[in-house]
């Protein structure tokens, strides 16, 4: 029988290196390659490894784990030899905030194969280092307008963890992804896991969208407790925010679909302070999963939609 264990290796050296112990620290995660709307969660990831210290203390067995023939890695070739080979890697970092406390981040490409010994690997290693909550932060698409404050859903293995900013769509099926499962799993085992998920603009759903980044930090922040640096991504949503709005401002088209987005938003949040007001049309559990799967079929084809 297989077992988890096989699927990954602890990097003894820098645990060791690392001194005092994991015990309770946030166990996030990004798997890249499913739902990812305005490319939230990946610019988190990017943003917090450049800005904290970094470690890697674990690695998975990616041969075993990917299809290389459905995503193939890139090679440089150089005038008469191949050059470099860019290897995918998937990997738990150990990352220092500016106070000193530890937080694992486990990020790299979503496996094809295995999942559910993927999954007990994963668990494995939480709880090998004592591990402590699992989050998972991604961007789902939804008709709202990039001038009003984005939404933050929540999910999680028990009701006390959810502390959504945003309706929940209720009951609905759409297409699975590892970290899903991770979740779902972790659960069933008695582990705290918590998704959050950031309401995307769908017109920007396929662009790099710093300000779904930057609105992901804060209930990061808020459900591990951690001071995470946000300045970097501020700056780079400012100056994002400007080329938008600057696009908007060329193109009635775009403005008129802008403005009406508005109306809409304005009218649900004056009811009650919700985001959705009585009359107004939440998507329906059908619509939600065809937008699903419409964005996976427009990122497997490469799609990049112009405002």
């Amino acid at each position: 029988m297989r077992q988890p264990e096989e699927l990954y290796e602890l990097d003894q050296a820098a645990l060791s290196q690392a001194g005092d112990s994991l015990s309770g620290a946030a166990f996030l995660v990004h798997l890249e390659g499913f739902m990812d709307a305005g490319s939230a969660g990946r610019l988190v990831t990017e943003h917090l490894l450049d800005e904290l210290s970094d470690t890697v203390i674990a690695r998975f067995d990616t041969d075993r784990l990917l299809d290389y023939r459905s995503r193939r890695p890139l090679m440089t070739f150089d005038k008469t030899r191949w050059e470099s080979y860019d290897d995918p890697r998937l990997e738990v970092h150990l990352l220092r905030t500016e106070d000193g406390k530890p937080v694992t981040l486990l990020t790299g490409p979503e496996p094809d194969h295995e999942w559910d010994l993927f999954v007990a690997a994963a668990r494995s290693l939480a709880d090998n280092l004592s591990l402590g909550m699992m989050v998972t932060y991604f961007g789902v698409p939804m008709g709202i307008p990039h001038t009003r404050p984005l939404g933050v859903m929540t999910h999680a293995t028990r009701p006390g963890l959810v502390t959504s900013r945003a309706p929940s769509p209720g009951r609905l099926q759409v297409p699975a992804s590892a970290a899903a499962l991770m979740e779902f799993r972790f659960g069933e085992s008695g582990r705290d896991a918590v998704g959050l998920v950031v309401q995307v603009p769908h017109y920007l759903s396929q662009a790099a969208y710093p300000t779904a980044a930057l609105t992901l930090l804060d209930p990061i922040r808020e459900v591990t407790g951690l001071e995470l640096p946000g300045d970097a991504l501020k700056e780079a949503a400012e100056r994002t925010n400007a080329l938008i709005d600057r696009q908007v401002a060329e193109s009635t088209e775009v403005a008129d679909l802008v403005h009406g987005l508005e109306i809409q938003w304005d009218a649900a949040a004056s009811e009650e302070g919700n985001l959705l007001a009585e009359g107004e049309e939440m998507p329906t559990a059908d619509e939600l999963a065809a937008q699903f799967e419409q964005f996976l079929a427009d990122q497997q084809r490469g799609d990049t939609p112009e405002l």
